[in-house]
């Protein structure tokens, strides 16, 4: 997947800690993004500011005309007003996880998986890298108190001319099966633990 060659993304969901950083990353790419959201947040109020319009009504007038794509979230629920227009319409949809697996399936990827601790190693091997002058783009399950956000990220143009990052750094979530999505190139487990019982 090329960011750019989308001209705008409409994501379902958008206050998410995943959704929101993939609208953070095509946004940072200049991609035309906006969303829908069940209420306000501390993060949909940041992502406001930053330049993402956000609606928090239940209406499919405000979908914008013809996205390139439709991200959505799996807790939307199967009736929602926007998520039935989009698919009557025939607008691109995709799932969240699926998104993140065509953004890093040709790229070098480094995934953490477990049922602990995958926010926290996730943050720390990007900010490694990236004091190392590695070029790396890391979708967090958190916000970091260092960058303040849930996507890290380096210099764009170089980023651009180079095609892509030197790594992903992404958390494999194991809720709805997202992980199956990804194709690391180095994958970290940091625990196994009886969790998500409504999926396994």
């Amino acid at each position: 997947m090329k960011p750019h060659q989308y001209k705008s993304v409409y994501f379902l969901g958008i206050g998410g800690i995943g959704m929101s950083a993939l609208a953070r990353y095509f946004h940072w790419y200049g991609v035309m993004v906006s969303g829908y959201d069940k209420t306000p947040t501390t993060l949909t109020n940041h992502l406001i500011e930053e330049g993402i319009p956000v609606h928090f009504d239940e209406n499919p007038e405000l979908v914008p005309d013809h996205p390139d794509l439709v991200v959505y979230t799996p807790a939307l629920p199967k009736d929602h007003k926007e998520l039935r227009y989009v698919i009557a319409r025939g607008f691109p949809l995709k799932k969240r996880s699926e998104v993140l697996g065509m953004i890093t399936r040709n790229a070098k990827t480094i995934a953490i998986a477990g049922t602990h601790g995958k926010t926290t190693i996730t943050t720390l091997v990007a900010h490694l890298l990236k004091t190392a002058g590695k070029d790396n783009i890391a979708f967090l399950g958190g916000i970091s108190k260092n960058y303040h956000s849930n996507l890290i990220t380096s210099d764009l143009s170089a980023h651009q001319s180079a095609g892509s990052p030197a790594y992903y750094i992404v958390e494999a979530d194991e809720f709805d099966r997202s992980f199956l999505r990804l194709y690391p190139d180095i994958a970290v487990i940091t625990s196994a633990d009886a969790d998500h019982l409504d999926i396994y």
